[in-house]
C-alpha cells in the first residue's frame, strides 16, 4: 500500500528552523511531482511549496518564499522542506502530497491536484 509519512515537526522558536521529511513507502514516488501543503487552525489547507519529479524545479507560496526550500532524494524516496526564519504564522500542520502522474513537468497548486497524502506533522512557532 503506497504511503507518505512525514517527521520532523516540534516546537521552535521566531527565527529558528526546522526541517521535515516525507518518506514514501509501498511504492516508488520518484517520478511524480510532490508538494508540501500546510493547514492552520480555523484555517483552510493552503499550499507550501513544490517540486518536480526530477527535482529541477521547485515553487514556493510567496509567505514562505526565501525562507523554506523543498527538495528531494530519489536514492531515498524521501522529500525534505527546510524552514528557516520560522515566524509565528508558519504554525500548521504540514502535509506531504503526491501526484500520481509519471514524469509531468506541470506545477500544482492546488489540493485537488494531488493523489497521495500523508498524515500531517505539527510545526509550532512561539513568539
Amino acid at each position: 500500500q503506497a504511503q507518505l509519512v512525514e517527521s520532523g515537526g516540534g516546537l521552535v522558536q521566531t527565527g529558528g528552523s526546522l526541517r521535515l521529511s516525507c518518506v514514501a513507502s509501498g511504492r516508488t514516488f520518484n517520478n511524480y511531482a510532490m508538494g508540501w501543503f500546510r493547514q492552520a487552525p480555523g484555517k483552510e489547507r493552503e499550499f507550501v511549496a513544490g517540486i518536480s519529479w526530477s527535482g529541477g524545479s521547485t515553487y514556493y507560496a510567496d509567505s514562505v518564499k526565501g525562507r523554506f526550500t523543498i527538495s528531494r532524494e530519489h536514492a531515498k524516496n524521501t522529500v525534505c522542506l527546510q524552514m528557516n526564519s520560522l515566524k509565528a504564522e508558519d504554525t500548521a500542520v504540514y502535509y506531504c502530497a503526491a501526484r500520481a502522474e509519471h514524469y509531468s513537468s506541470s506545477l500544482y497548486y492546488t489540493e485537488n491536484q494531488y493523489d497521495y497524502w500523508g498524515q500531517g506533522t505539527q510545526v509550532t512557532v512561539s513568539s
